[in-house]
């Protein structure tokens, strides 16, 4: 599926790994920067999305989970946040954020492209935001959040995916997204990537994760490292596809199209 690729059709609309649907108070300041700001986001999004050449690789995997009539627990690296809710604007995804002043201004954008939005955090006590997550999978929409969000570490995948998974009997979905000219934030925790103009952008799923109903940490933890597997192998090859020979792409294209 190249860009080419059209964007998917419309759909109606314990420890440190816990999840708090609690947004923080902020000052009044704070919250008048937050509309500012996002709408910039938007803006920016608004120019630039529409110059932006996706290939997509492994897009019947998520064909077939919505073919069973089943959803799709989307999971992702922190740092391709840009390029994933350009693709997935207006499509009924609903997207968990931090509650945090920069998860707010990452909210209102996303609700500007037309995702719904809840609260969560990884350094919260709780697991409100993974259960209002639960609740919108049982209300027929399709949820996201980065793995290894909101501050990281860095490519190291939280039980969050695998615990809500678990609980609402929906598969994760693990992608990349890589746009081949972007400008990096080398001081950013997650490096995040902001595509320039006209860019090519590749964007890597893999097949879905199961998490049976099992009880017990040991089940959850090697869920966990078979996502952490996926995510880290959906990065390999989507930071590395712009630097493949021809040939070496189409062998690529096979494997995660096959």
């Amino acid at each position: 599926m190249t860009e080419v690729a059209k964007s998917p059709p419309e759909r109606d609309a314990p420890r440190a790994g816990a999840y708090d649907s609690r947004p923080k108070q902020l000052s009044p300041f704070r919250r008048a920067q937050i509309p500012i700001i996002s709408g910039a986001a938007y803006a920016f999004a608004r120019i630039v999305g529409p110059t932006l050449r996706y290939e997509v690789l492994g897009w019947q995997h998520i064909d077939r989970v919505h073919l069973q009539n089943r959803l799709c627990v989307y999971s992702f690296w922190h740092q391709t946040i840009f390029l994933a809710m350009w693709w997935w604007r207006h499509r009924g995804v609903v997207a968990m954020t931090s509650g945090n002043f920069d998860g707010q201004i990452l909210g209102s954008a996303l609700e500007r492209l037309g995702f719904d939005t809840t609260f969560g955090s990884s350094s919260r006590g709780g697991l409100r935001g993974l259960s209002a997550l639960a609740r919108r999978l049982q209300q027929g929409h399709d949820v996201a959040f980065a793995a290894d969000g909101p501050r990281g570490p860095r490519y190291l995948a939280k039980p969050g995916p695998v615990i809500l998974a678990r609980r609402s009997g929906c598969p994760i979905v693990g992608f990349h997204a890589y746009a081949e000219h972007a400008r990096i934030f080398h001081k950013a925790w997650d490096l995040f990537q902001l595509p320039r103009p006209f860019s090519r952008v590749v964007l890597v799923i893999g097949p879905p994760v199961e998490v049976p109903d099992e009880t017990g940490r040991d089940a959850i933890e090697r869920k966990q490292a078979d996502l952490q597997q996926l995510l880290e192998c959906t990065r390999s090859t989507a930071e590395s596809w712009f630097s493949l020979s021809p040939a070496e792409q189409e062998r690529q294209r096979a494997i995660w199209n096959g």
